[in-house]
C-alpha cells in the first residue's frame, strides 16, 4: 500500500516540510511538496494524489479555501494541520470536508500514526465489495463495492469518511454506536481524536440524506448513547 501512495504535503514552513517528509518516505510513501494554496491546487490537478496534508496557515490561498476547492472536485482524503488548539480552524475545516485534523505542534509518531491509518482505511477491501452488495433504506441507496450513494435515485457525494461513517452505520441498522466506537471504525483507534468530530461529519450526512436535517428519518441521535440508523 505504502510504495503506491501519493501525499500531498501542503506546508509553507520549510522546515516542516523536511520533518514530515522524511518519516512519510521513510515509510514508503512517494511526497509531492507545495508551499502555497495556489500551488497545492497546481500539484494536486498534476499528480494523482492518494492523500492531502494541507495547513490552515498558508500564503496566497489558505488551507480552509484549498481545502473546500478540492472537495469540490474529489473526495481524496484531506488531513488539515493547524496551528493553534483553536476549534473554530478544527470544525471549519472539517465543515469543509476535511476528514481529520492535527494541532500543531505534534509528535511524528503521532503524525505517522494518522497517515497510516487513513490510508489504511482508504484502501482496506471493504465489506460487500465486488458482490454487489447495496443496502437500501427508503430512498437511500449504498453500493458497497463502488461506494456510491443515491438518494431519490440521484447521485449524492460523499468525502471518504462521510461514507466510512455511513456504511458503518447502515450495515448494523437499529443498532447504536457511539462516538467513541465510531472513531474506532473509521480510523482504527481514537486516540488524539474528539467525539465531537463525529457530530460534524453526523451532521454533513443528515444534511446530504435526510429530507429534513433537523428531524432526521435514517441518521437518529440517541441521546446520551450515540447514533444508529433505521431503515
Amino acid at each position: 500500500m505504502a510504495d503506491a501512495s501519493t501525499i500531498l504535503l501542503v506546508d509553507d514552513e520549510e522546515s516542516v516540510q523536511k520533518l514530515l517528509t522524511y518519516p512519510l518516505e521513510r515509510d514508503g510513501f512517494r511526497v509531492v511538496p507545495a508551499h502555497d494554496g495556489e500551488e497545492a491546487l497546481q500539484r494536486f490537478a498534476e499528480h494523482p494524489v492518494d492523500l492531502v496534508v494541507l495547513d490552515v496557515m498558508l500564503p496566497k490561498l489558505d488551507g480552509l479555501e484549498v481545502c473546500k476547492r478540492l472537495r469540490s472536485q474529489s473526495s481524496v482524503p484531506i488531513i488539515m494541520l493547524t496551528a493553534r488548539d483553536d476549534e473554530f480552524d478544527k470544525v471549519l475545516g472539517l465543515e469543509l470536508g476535511a476528514d481529520d485534523y492535527i494541532t500543531k505542534p505534534f509528535s511524528i509518531r503521532e503524525f505517522r500514526s494518522r497517515v497510516r491509518a487513513l490510508l489504511r482505511r482508504v484502501s482496506a477491501p471493504r465489506p460487500g465489495s465486488g458482490d454487489g452488495s447495496t443496502i437500501e433504506a427508503g430512498e437511500v441507496a449504498i453500493d458497497l463495492a463502488r461506494r456510491t450513494v443515491e438518494v431519490g435515485g440521484e447521485p449524492v457525494q460523499l468525502t471518504y469518511v462521510e461514507f466510512e461513517l455511513l456504511r458503518t452505520l447502515a450495515s448494523s441498522p437499529g443498532v447504536v454506536f457511539s462516538r467513541q466506537r465510531l472513531l474506532e471504525a473509521l480510523w482504527g483507534g481514537s486516540d488524539y481524536r474528539e467525539p465531537r468530530t463525529i457530530d460534524v461529519h453526523v451532521r454533513h450526512l443528515r444534511e446530504k440524506l435526510e429530507a429534513d436535517p433537523s428531524e432526521p428519518r435514517y441518521l437518529q441521535t440517541v441521546r446520551g448513547a450515540g447514533y444508529r440508523f433505521v431503515g
